[in-house]
């Protein structure tokens, strides 16, 4: 094994500083601490020629635990041997004038300066290097939220949820939340790298949250840095609250060169799940070009170059197969599935309807059927349950009630091309659904609906759902790219096949991402 820096420091100042940070636990949901291995792995996209220049100098604006800043250190401990031979010059030349960082929290302060300096106050004599502050080049302040309108206008937390007492965190972090970012430090960084917050509470039912991670990635490239790296969830690429203008912005970005995609949250952070994966990427302030894309699966590592998004397109594509695909099916600009897919709520009934109809204004509904009534289905402690009302009920909505048409649950899954589908269900005339459903065509006779059911269970269909789907959620918009067929007759994926003239390479690529239906 190769010797540490902090095994060379050890020699110098007989100290020992154990390595902890690849088994430490992570704090919370938004504070997911970055192994050393994922961090060198982000380094090593970097010209590794920067860590032999004296005059380079690194960011992290989000330290956790500050392994980014440590092992960088390591690299220019090395590079720099050199061009300064003396070891304690050389790791002060380091600290002082090379790495710098802004931590989240006060407790991630203290950790950062323990990994870096090899104490949590850099003033101190255990320190590796002397500094006259406590806080040597790691700062934190406690940063207060800005009110506006009940919402901060720098990260959008909930004055409710966020304006607390001096006693306790407030999250706002200082990064995000200035409008002079070069005054922090006075200075133009070379490198910005770092593993930000990903998320903040915004009060919502259900512990909703509103990402943030894309604010850091703002914060820095308004910087300039010549090169900009982190990791993020990867929900950006096709969805996510508030995501819209990041997602049009990043993937329009032809300055982004390098991408890893991983569809396994574990394969980066152990006893992690982030829906969607997570991704790293390199970005570089004087290089335009086609993207190295890399994606990680349980299949191994696919590669492409490209741009991050094709013309017409909306969303970053995550698998080249599925570029080539899409492309075929839609040279002929042919009409979408999503053209006879409901919005939510395709009759006007929310998902909790059946636990108080009076709350909504409505009658009681029954729990048994109702002679020339209606049936709706429904969800009740996760299971499907049918309820009844009569023909005569004061429904929201009630397009389409006496036609034949499928109903697919709006949520499934976890996001991966793949994944087990949902299984629709035939509804005949007189049928309905809550918004727990979404409602799939408006059929004048059964056969019809049969033979829209053959395609949705087709492997071909799904995987092209997959191209949109990357959460859980199965809303209208993911059944964009799949292409409408005549449903006079039953489908099958041989017929699609040979109807878009797939080549035996996308035919295998279909067959071994979608899992067969039972």
């Amino acid at each position: 094994m190769a010797e540490s820096f902090f095994d060379k420091v050890y020699k110098y100042k007989t100290l020992h500083t154990p390595d902890v940070l690849s088994c430490l636990a992570n704090l919370s949901n938004d504070e997911v601490f970055t192994p050393p291995d994922v961090v060198n792995a982000m380094l090593d996209l970097l010209p590794q020629e920067l860590f032999s220049d004296p005059n380079t100098t690194f960011l992290d604006p989000a330290c956790k635990t500050g392994v980014f800043l440590r092992e960088i250190a390591k690299r220019l401990l090395v590079g720099l041997q050199d061009k300064i031979p003396d070891l304690q010059q050389r790791i002060d030349h380091i600290l002082h004038k090379q790495l710098f960082g802004i931590a989240i929290t006060e407790l991630t302060s203290l950790l950062s300066r323990r990994s870096l300096y090899c104490s949590k106050y850099p003033n101190g004599e255990y320190s590796v290097s002397h500094f006259d502050t406590s806080e040597g080049n790691i700062r934190f302040r406690r940063i207060n939220h800005t009110w506006l309108n009940g919402k901060c206008k720098y990260c959008g937390a909930t004055e409710t949820q966020w304006k607390r007492g001096d006693d306790k965190e407030t999250h706002a972090y200082e990064f995000i939340h200035s409008d002079d970012l070069e005054k922090l430090f006075n200075m133009k960084f070379d490198v910005i790298i770092s593993n930000p917050p990903y998320q903040l509470s915004d009060g919502g039912a259900q512990a909703s949250a509103k990402p943030i991670y894309q604010k850091f990635v703002e914060a820095a490239k308004r910087l300039k840095p010549r090169y900009l790296s982190m990791i993020i969830p990867a929900r950006w690429m096709t969805g996510g609250k508030g995501l819209d203008e990041f997602r049009e912005e990043t993937i329009h970005d032809k300055h982004f060169t390098v991408l890893h995609d991983f569809a396994n949250t574990e394969d980066c952070f152990s006893g992690v799940d982030i829906k969607g994966g997570v991704c790293y990427f390199l970005w570089e302030r004087d290089n335009e070009k086609m993207c190295d894309i890399y994606r990680h699966d349980n299949n191994g590592i696919i590669f492409s170059k490209r741009y991050l998004v094709e013309e017409d397109d909306d969303i970053f594509i995550r698998y080249p197969q599925l570029v080539s695909i899409k492309n075929k099916i839609w040279k002929n600009k042919v009409e979408s599935f999503e053209t006879i897919v409901s919005s939510r709520k395709p009759y006007g009934l929310t998902s909790d309807f059946f636990v108080s109809p009076a709350k909504f204004g409505l009658p009681p509904i029954s729990n048994t059927p109702i002679k020339n009534g209606y049936s709706i289905l429904g969800l009740v402690a996760l299971k499907r349950v049918l309820k009844y009302i009569p023909k005569d009920y004061p429904l929201p909505k009630k397009d389409g009630i006496n036609k034949y048409k499928l109903f697919i649950t709006n949520s499934y899954g976890y996001g991966e091309i793949g994944e087990g589908p949902a299984t629709p269900v035939l509804a005949t005339p007189g049928e309905l659904c809550t918004e727990t459903f979404l409602e799939i065509g408006k059929f004048d006779t059964r056969q019809e609906a049969d033979n829209a059911m053959s395609y949705l269970k087709t492997k071909f269909f799904r995987c092209l759902v997959g191209i949109r789907k990357q959460t859980q959620h199965a809303t209208k918009q993911v059944y964009h790219y799949v292409p409408m067929q005549d449903f006079s007759t039953p489908w099958t994926d041989e017929e699609l096949y040979k109807k878009y003239n797939l080549s035996q390479e996308e035919i295998d690529f279909i067959e071994s991402m979608i899992k067969p239906i039972q």
